[in-house]
């Protein structure tokens, strides 16, 4: 099978993948699929990069730039009041086409890239278990994107029945948790001490860069409505106060960052959903560095990732098909290395089921 039908056979199997949650998507991806011209415009990307998101983000760009008037009222997130029920293929083809060299250089420019703040509701549980044990934290994230996890202690929380807290921005974030937490964790009542925070990404995204800002909102699928509302405000919030992020290899330098930051506070490294993007031999690697840096002191480790994409991490691989995120606490102390798996998650943080 030639790249090309490879290619038209991702677009046919996106279709049901988007169905729930990216019903624009949906209804595209099979004309797409059909549709050779269409398809040749992802010729130029990686290869591991030519799949049906990368297109989409690429014309979705071109829909935030203002191409296309009509074809933005098929876009949710940009007519909140109600999309079109015409058939949107017409409008997307003419688009992509009408603008075909901007669309090659996308996709042989850029990859695809999120950084969703929900999951700074995961997060919290595990920083307030580590917060009270040693105290003012320091936090390395890494694959941090624009850095906007960073901005973790500026956010509310409403866990719904389980309580909320107040946050020094308009930005909440919306988690309901579901079981019996395990011993020694809980829905905390305030933000633990954040005593410094600091990125680390291949490709940081500079929240002051319009162009790198408007790529990262391309990303996010359209229908998500409340998601790309939310990013556009913490993206207004990371320009009054930007996070620092540095460029750099997550296995090669995030020693050198948790290094640095334990002079802060108890060093905290936070992934979710990044390590997916190494294969399982860096996996292995990203996991080695760590254990390295705690023989020589105490260190967290807080994951929230895909088991079944991230073999090499110490997490607890048993759950229910249906599960594709969990999230768990590694800790060294006095050189020993302990994991906690603390429940499956929403992979964008809308609910959280205690394990």
């Amino acid at each position: 099978m030639d790249h090309r039908a490879v290619l038209a056979q991702r677009f046919r199997d996106f279709e049901p993948i988007a169905a729930s949650r990216g019903p624009l998507y949906a209804r595209l991806s099979p004309a797409i699929a059909a549709d050779d011209d269409l398809l040749a415009l992802l010729d130029g990307a990686p290869v591991e990069q030519r799949l049906p998101v990368l297109l989409f983000a690429a014309v979705h760009l071109l829909v935030l730039e203002g191409r296309s008037d009509d074809l933005a009222r098929h876009y949710p997130n940009l007519h909140r009041g109600g999309t079109t029920t015409a058939d949107p293929f017409p409008g997307f083809r003419r688009v992509a086409l009408a603008n075909a060299d901007r669309v090659r250089d996308l996709v042989s420019t850029r990859s695809t890239q999120t950084n969703e703040i929900g999951r700074c509701a995961l997060y919290l549980p595990a920083l307030d278990a580590v917060h009270r044990e040693v105290g003012p934290l320091a936090l390395v994230d890494v694959g941090a994107s624009a850095g906007l996890n960073l901005l973790l202690d500026r956010f509310g929380f409403d866990y719904g029945e389980h309580g909320t807290i107040t946050g020094r921005s308009s930005i909440v974030l919306p988690c309901s948790v579901r079981g019996t937490a395990p011993a020694g964790f809980s829905i905390p009542h305030h933000v633990p001490d954040i005593a410094a925070a600091i990125g680390l990404d291949a490709s940081p995204i500079d929240v002051l860069d319009d162009d790198a800002v408007r790529w990262l909102e391309a990303c996010v699928w359209p229908d998500m409505t409340e998601r790309f509302a939310r990013l556009v405000d913490a993206i207004a919030l990371a320009r009054e106060h930007p996070p620092q992020v540095v460029a750099g290899d997550a296995v090669a330098g995030v020693a050198g960052l948790v290094e640095s930051s334990r002079t802060h506070g108890h060093p905290v490294v936070l992934t979710s959903w990044v390590l997916n993007y190494l294969p399982l031999h860096r996996q292995r690697d990203f996991v080695a560095a760590l254990d390295r840096l705690g023989e020589r002191f105490d260190l967290s480790w807080v994951i929230a990732e895909s088991p079944a994409e991230t073999p090499a991490l110490p997490v607890p691989t048993e759950q229910p098909p249906e599960v594709l995120t969990v999230v768990s606490l590694v800790r060294w102390r006095s050189g020993t290395r302990t994991v906690t798996r603390l429940g499956a998650t929403h992979p964008h943080g809308y609910w959280l089921r205690w394990d």
